[in-house]
């Protein structure tokens, strides 16, 4: 037997579907789609990829995007000052910070400046404190998407074990907190955890969020589990030609799949839906700041 694929893709494209409709009522009834605003700082290849998809995928929706490029020198001040102009812009509902930024920039001071109303990617404290206290509130994108593909892989999460490998702030911990949320018993692991493969193979649902490519092998990880795969690391790859590299997950994928229930391939499992949450998030930004009733079809937590 092999895994099943966790379809991101398709997932994403359902949520974005909901979301386009959702912009296209709002236009309608209040005279303006909800607007992000997305700052790249430097020439970063990957990062103007990753800007590039998420702009076109904002007006794909029906929702207005604000592209602000900075050359690389620019100083951490004019970057703050720049975000502050955006908070306090009325046609502006989110705000996007593309990280990583350049060496000399404290990313943390950036982030610092957001409003937390606008901050879509759920970094500031504001936000990371109302969800570690069960508030409303922004979500962190990627691990929301998480969710909302556990929860079409399995349906109801109660009860379930989840092992979350990673602890950073955009992903592992905040992940931990949404599965949490959903009545999971959540183990949350790092590279300082002792008998790392032991703890994987507890897990009903496995996230691997570290950043080392194939660390998750295939005896890590419990029969039938869900495996949810966010790492995107580029590796060598000589059979393409002399230089040509290749993206690969944080899961030895090929020994996974003999052996989970469900596994997400790297690309097109998780990436798709961070997008598509990004998306939701500036749609129901723009709501909470007018006052307008959010779209009954996109809620505050991860959703199927």
């Amino acid at each position: 037997m092999t895994a099943r694929l966790i379809d991101g893709k398709a997932s994403a494209a359902r949520l974005r579907a909901r979301v386009a409709a959702a912009a296209g009522r709002l236009a309608a009834e209040h005279g303006r789609a909800p607007a992000l605003a997305v700052v790249l700082v430097g020439d970063d290849p990957a990062s103007q990829v990753y800007v590039a998809g998420k702009v076109k995928a904002t007006r794909e929706a029906g929702m207005i995007s604000h592209e602000h490029r900075l050359p690389a020198h620019t100083p951490e001040a004019e970057v703050v000052a720049l975000v502050a102009r955006l908070n306090a812009d009325p046609a502006v509902d989110g705000i996007l910070v593309q990280l990583p930024l350049p060496s000399h920039i404290e990313a943390d001071r950036v982030i610092a400046a957001l409003s937390p109303a606008k901050d879509v990617d759920g970094l500031t404290t504001e936000n990371q404190g109302r969800l570690a206290g069960g508030r409303p509130g922004l979500r962190p994108c990627t691990p929301a998407g998480c969710v909302v593909l556990a929860r079409e892989t399995l349906g109801r999460l109660q009860g379930l074990r989840v092992a979350v490998l990673g602890r950073s702030l955009l992903v592992g911990r905040p992940a931990a907190l949404l599965f949490l949320a959903e009545d999971c018993t959540v183990t949350l692991a790092h590279s300082r955890s002792r008998d790392l493969p032991a703890l994987c193979r507890e897990a009903d649902i496995l996230v691997a969020a570290v950043g080392r490519p194939g660390l998750v092998r295939g005896d890590w990880i419990k029969p039938g589990a869900c495996v949810l795969d966010v790492g995107i690391n580029r590796v060598p790859a000589p059979e393409r030609g002399e230089g040509k590299t290749r993206l690969v997950g944080d899961v030895a994928f090929e020994e996974a799949e003999a052996v989970a229930g469900a596994i997400t391939p790297v690309p097109g499992g998780v990436g798709p839906m961070t997008i598509a949450a990004l998306l939701r998030n500036t749609v129901l930004a723009a709501c909470a700041r007018e006052g307008w009733a959010p779209p009954a079809d996109l809620e505050t937590e991860p959703a199927a």
